[in-house]
């Protein structure tokens, strides 16, 4: 599946990849930030998110093989390949499965495991929408608040709201796919043997995504592998702590000579 990118800058390839109900748009003000240090940037939204297409298939099986074939059609020399949440369980699925292809992997507060579905307010709240009579955003965000309290999460989810026609609203991303197969967000990843590519975890202090059992297990897994925590910030990271972030990518990408 050819996915819907943003791009920034020149030089070595870095591709961010976002995680659930999310886009590129979520990260392009960091991704020019990154750009500026001499990267070449590039920001995909995901199968069935964003402007990417829609499709019944939703699994990391899939995910990664579009984030592959984005690498050839682009022609990118191994690529740093950054990832947040379900983003990140997609950046080790490619790498898992082609380690050939990259040059190492930032993963961002996820962790290989098994994660039992988490999101099924945010689902039903969405499904409780009718964007076939929807008048404006307005009427969008009080169907939202009848069930999801936290402002923040109403707002990240309305930025997926977009006008399809005149008097027609709709999701971008595919709400139908992502509902059938939810728990396919959760799967457990596994590397057969000790992953050998460079390695950087970066979790936020107060999320709960990364746990102290989580990285005993990571260091179990992973060869040549750093985990920092982002002081302060949730699981929203690279929001949250944005500078520290970028200071903490650009510090470990020298160090590794990525």
């Amino acid at each position: 599946m050819k996915l819907f990118t943003r791009k920034s800058g020149s030089g070595r390839p870095i591709i961010i990849l976002h995680g659930l109900f999310g886009s590129s748009d979520n990260w392009q003000t960091f991704a020019k930030s990154l750009s500026g240090f001499g990267y070449h940037v590039i920001t995909a939204d995901l199968r069935n998110h964003g402007q990417s297409p829609h499709d019944d298939g939703f699994n990391y099986k899939l995910l990664a093989e579009d984030v592959e074939e984005l690498i050839k059609a682009e022609n990118l020399n191994k690529p740093i390949i950054v990832g947040h949440s379900m983003g990140g369980k997609t950046a080790m699925q490619l790498g898992f499965t082609k380690p050939k292809l990259i040059s190492g992997l930032i993963v961002v507060d996820i962790a290989p495991r098994f994660y039992p579905v988490h999101h099924r307010e945010i689902l039903d709240a969405l499904l409780s929408v009718n964007t076939d009579s929807l008048k404006s955003r307005g009427d969008a965000e009080s169907a939202l608040r009848q069930s999801i309290q936290e402002e923040d999460v109403i707002q990240f989810l309305m930025k997926n709201l977009y006008r399809k026609e005149k008097d027609q609203f709709d999701w971008r991303f595919n709400l139908a796919a992502i509902n059938a197969q939810i728990e396919n967000v959760g799967e457990e990843l596994k590397f057969n043997g000790l992953f050998p590519l460079p390695t950087l975890f970066i979790k936020g202090e107060r999320s709960a995504y990364v746990s102290y059992e989580d990285e005993k297990a990571i260091f179990e897994q992973f060869a040549d592998v750093e985990i920092q925590t982002a002081p302060g910030a949730g699981h929203w990271v690279h929001a949250e702590a944005a500078e520290w972030t970028l200071e903490t990518m650009l510090k470990w990408i020298t160090d590794k000579k990525l």
